[in-house]
């Protein structure tokens, strides 16, 4: 995603602005586009500032207004699948998409995660066998 011009130069297109320059005379020699320079004159008269606006961020959580119903239904069974929870919301009329349910468990802490212990390959609590290079020199 691309960023917004520098406060500097955005200042200093203003700067010429104001010092009556053309638009096209200041975007030829800060090497921008015409269009740049009259938007930021736009938003300069309209907020005070050319400060750009916020990229990104805008939308928010489709469940978020169904917080107290996911929280509660995780609390009652912890190990709830997404799918059934997409079920449980689509019976209560909410239509939303389990890549959508995921997000949102993920992003309030609410996911179930597996016993750490059994992640293992191998039995837990016993020891390795030996190789049998081990076994072979251990007899001599």
């Amino acid at each position: 995603m691309t960023r917004p011009y520098s406060m500097d130069l955005r200042r200093r297109a203003m700067s010429l602005i104001g010092k009556g320059q053309s638009v096209r005379d200041v975007a030829a020699r800060l090497e921008i586009s015409p269009s740049a320079v009259v938007k930021w004159s736009q938003r300069l008269r309209r907020t005070g500032s050319t400060k750009p606006a916020q990229i990104g961020g805008y939308r928010r959580a489709i469940l978020s207004d169904h917080r107290d119903f996911v929280t509660a239904r995780f609390e009652a069974v912890p190990e709830l699948a997404l799918r059934q929870l997409q079920s449980e919301l689509s019976e209560r009329g909410i239509t939303v998409s389990y890549g959508a349910i995921w997000a949102f468990v993920h992003a309030n802490g609410l996911s179930f995660k597996k016993n750490r212990g059994r992640k293992r390959a191998g039995p837990g609590g016993r020891r390795k066998a030996k190789s049998q290079m081990a076994k072979a020199s251990s007899k001599h």
